[in-house]
């Protein structure tokens, strides 16, 4: 069974039927694979090409107002499936959710993205928007 690298038609459709112009976070969650896939069969591991992501989307994503709020590395499961296991979690938080789109779909990341797909095994990216709130969980 493949993991889940890039947003499905539907999903990609959900997103972009969603208000726009509000901020978003998207939580991420990342498997990486031992060995990266790149169709060009250059060698490397999977944190090795994740790390080639990072890097070259670094610019793309400051150049829409993108910020990491907060990121660490998963260390035992309290509540789920204890197979379900990622290497990284980050929060990345865009101005809005137009600047999003006109990341992932601007020329220079398309050019990019490879990187990422060679790089996951399976990944979650899951679109939250800011609510008001007391100091208690809800």
């Amino acid at each position: 069974m493949s993991g889940s690298i890039d947003p499905t038609r539907a999903q990609f459709d959900a997103f972009k039927g969603l208000p726009r112009d509000k901020p978003v976070m998207m939580l991420n969650l990342l498997r990486l694979k031992a060995q990266a896939s790149y169709e060009d069969g250059r060698e490397a591991t999977g944190r090795e090409a994740y790390g080639a992501y990072s890097a070259a989307s670094a610019p793309i994503f400051a150049g829409v107002g993108g910020e990491i709020i907060w990121r660490g590395r998963p260390e035992t499961v309290v509540v789920g499936p204890e197979a379900e296991h990622w290497h990284l979690g980050f929060i990345a938080r865009y101005p809005t959710a137009a600047a999003f789109l006109q990341m992932v779909t601007s020329p220079d990341y398309q050019a990019i993205v490879f990187h990422r797909q060679a790089a996951v095994e399976d990944s979650r990216l899951i679109r939250f928007g800011e609510v008001e709130g007391s100091a208690g969980f809800g």
